[in-house]
């Protein structure tokens, strides 16, 4: 147990590291330099604060590098549990939605490049640079909700692998799948139901809340829970 203790504790090490860099670029810095439906105050946002910018794109590749050292971890700790669910946690949680971010990148350092005055843009007046920095920096959000569908997805083996592991509490692993759904359906309204993504975002981030506890606990206990009453033992040769 000592063993399944200390990999737990490595995963949620590495889990809260993300929960504290990631919002830096996925949530903050957008806040503060996105403006909806409005090219030139976007553009503007982004002259000004070039920094804030500079800043929110090396934590995006940053917490998506250490991502998939906290899939890997989570991947060693539960493989034995059912090494099919774990590989479908580590493609779903790593390998696809880890290179989507980090191409999807490149559009925020376009949308910069774009209002940096660069002598070789010099071909397109003001407005035009706006509305294609403004272009680049929607595609981000979008591609964001893109690679969101892998968060919500990974979440399902993830969280049947926490039920069925026996080492720890099986209502955590509900609590993912339950976050993956929010993640899911967030991720196909933004993308096909623009107009309802108010209303729908107001359920689904509450749904989402549901894949923190499983950091905490982690965490702060790692896999010391005993076996819960009727859950299967993890073996090493199922």
């Amino acid at each position: 147990m000592t063993a399944i203790k200390n990999q737990a504790r490595t995963a949620g090490v590495l889990y809260f590291i993300v929960l504290l860099i990631a919002p830096i670029g996925l949530v903050y810095v957008p806040g503060k330099l996105y403006v909806r439906g409005n090219a030139a105050a976007t553009a503007d946002h982004i002259r000004a604060s070039e920094s804030l910018l500079r800043i929110g794109i090396p934590t995006e590749l940053i917490h998506e590098v250490v991502w998939v050292f906290v899939v890997l971890a989570l991947y060693r700790l539960l493989k034995p549990v059912d090494e099919n669910h774990a590989r479908q946690m580590l493609i779903l949680g790593a390998l696809v939605s880890v290179p989507i971010v980090f191409v999807n990148v490149l559009n925020e350092i376009a949308a910069m490049l774009l209002v940096s005055g660069t002598d070789f843009l010099a071909a397109f007046n003001t407005p035009q640079l706006d509305a294609l920095a403004f272009l680049f920096y929607r595609l981000h959000g979008q591609g964001l909700s893109v690679a969101s569908i892998f968060w919500g997805l990974w979440l399902f083996p993830f969280g049947t692998l926490v039920i069925r592991s026996g080492f720890i509490p099986r209502f955590l692993g509900l609590l993912l799948i339950i976050a993956g759904v929010g993640y899911v359906i967030s991720s196909f309204t933004t993308l096909l139901l623009p107009q309802s993504k108010g209303t729908v975002d107001m359920i689904a981030g509450v749904l989402e809340y549901g894949e923190l506890p499983i950091i905490f606990w982690l965490l702060i206990w790692g896999a010391k829970t005993p076996p819960l009453k009727g859950a299967p033992l993890m073996t090493a040769d199922r």
